[in-house]
């Protein structure tokens, strides 16, 4: 399957600028006239610039930590969290330019490079997020003193950090068989089994409270059709549009995934022992229930099944002599041939995309949430099976998406473990990686030179 249009590894964390998103930090949008938080200071601020540490011979200035003081009291106040005095945020600030620098100068070393066309990516990802054009944003980054090439050496120093962070933190971190074998023991015996979460759909077929025993029978042969058909293949959520009577019916009776004490008792006694994807039927005052269980966690435990879509796409990637807006009313009249019936999606995509699943009719498998980046699977996840996306413009290209079905599968006990193991590594992290930037901070050389102020 190609990556193209796939996460990339870091990408998700990499659109930062400094510490925080941009969006978080204040990047001018358009029509605004506040200076960016990490823009360039006042004048006054910019005159009394020095240097406060040296870094392997590279120095951290004044004007830089003070940019970082704003950086972490502007995430503070928005996470409601107390800000330290001025000195103190100023310490703190510093010593984490000074941990960051070190970090980078050991990419560096360790031929950790980034390449041009990642920075791109990032850069126009950034643009799109401020729903603004790369030109424009510049524009805006200049007005308050802060250049491309400035706005692309923090983005280039972010994206080293979170390579190095990856590599050189996560091969610390492991996590053996017995680890999840006691994870799994221990929340075996805390929760004693319990639900926390459950994701039902149902389909009420109503009934009246003094309903008669005939009226009782029918409604249950009829719930006994409906699995029936579910389990030849039928979708469940089609169903409920069509017959269930109950108000959620047009959203195809999903619940969703919430606390089970959002649940009515009778539901989640009903759906207690059943594995994803089972069904049964329980009588309430409103009538006779035909419930689905699609997800269920115990207490404190992983998920034990996950949603999954199988969709295809047709991919143009701009370039010079294909404009993006061209790429787009280039897919807009294909989009309409195809809902017209002149050309099928799987013909088209084998002609026009310029992806690898172009063979394949442009078919991506059946993929999991988290898998595409988040403009694709945005798009793709208000589709309902068989609708048409318009146009869509990712960082990779224009796309049109088709969803051809939608499943839930009960993760396999291999993959419960895998869950878990993805969890404990989570855990491990900081601690992991804490171990690993005080080693790099220790071999440092630093020279403290006039406090920030």
């Amino acid at each position: 399957m190609n990556s193209g249009y796939m996460r990339p590894a870091l990408l998700a964390t990499l659109i930062v600028l400094g510490h925080l998103p941009v969006q978080a930090q204040g990047l001018r949008l358009p029509g605004g006239s506040a200076p960016v938080a990490a823009g360039t200071p006042p004048s006054s601020q910019r005159a009394s610039d020095y240097i406060v540490a040296v870094v392997n011979s590279e120095p951290i200035t004044n004007l830089q930590v003070r940019q970082e003081m704003q950086r972490m009291a502007q995430f503070l106040s928005q996470q409601q969290q107390p800000i330290p005095s001025a000195e103190l945020l100023g310490e703190q600030a510093l010593e984490r330019l000074i941990s960051d620098r070190t970090q980078i100068q050991f990419a560096r070393e360790s031929g950790i490079r980034v390449e041009e066309f990642a920075i791109d990516e990032a850069e126009q990802s950034i643009a799109r997020q401020n729903q603004v054009d790369t030109a424009e944003m510049y524009r805006r980054l200049s007005a308050d003193g802060i250049s491309r090439a400035q706005f692309r050496s923090n983005l280039r120093d972010q994206m080293l950090l979170s390579r190095v962070r990856e590599r050189e933190v996560g091969q610390r971190i492991k996590v053996s068989e017995l680890d999840i074998d006691r994870y799994l023991l221990d929340q075996q015996r805390e929760s004693g089994g319990a639900l926390a979460d459950v994701n039902i759909a149902h389909i009420l077929l109503a009934l009246p409270e003094s309903a008669t025993p005939a009226q009782v029978a029918a409604a249950q042969a009829k719930a006994q059709q409906i699995i029936e058909k579910v389990r030849a293949g039928e979708d469940f959520s089609k169903l409920a549009r069509e017959l269930s009577q109950a108000p959620d019916a047009a959203e195809g009776g999903v619940f969703g995934l919430r606390p089970v004490d959002r649940y009515p008792q009778l539901f989640v006694d009903a759906v207690q022992n059943l594995q994803p994807g089972a069904m049964t039927t329980v009588r309430s005052g409103a009538g006779l229930h035909v419930l689905r269980l699609i997800e269920k966690r115990s207490a404190g435990g992983p998920a034990t099944s996950v949603s999954q879509t199988r969709a295809r796409h047709i991919l143009l990637r701009p370039t010079a002599a294909l404009s993006e807006a061209a790429a787009t009313a280039k897919l807009a009249e294909l989009r309409q041939k195809i809902v017209s019936g002149q050309i099928s999606f799987e013909a088209a995509a084998k002609e026009f995309s310029q992806d690898s699943s172009a063979a394949q009719g442009g078919d991506l498998g059946w993929a999991v949430p988290g898998q595409f980046v988040p403009e694709f699977e945005g798009a793709m996840e208000k589709l309902q099976p068989g609708d048409i996306s318009p146009p869509l413009v990712s960082r990779f290209g224009v796309h049109l998406i088709q969803v051809q079905e939608r499943r839930t599968t009960a993760l396999s006990a291999r993959e419960q473990r895998e869950a878990v193991r993805a969890l404990l590594r989570e855990k491990k992290y900081d601690e992991a990686y804490l171990s690993w930037s005080r080693e790099l901070r220790a071999r440092a050389y630093v020279d403290m030179r006039e406090p920030p102020g």
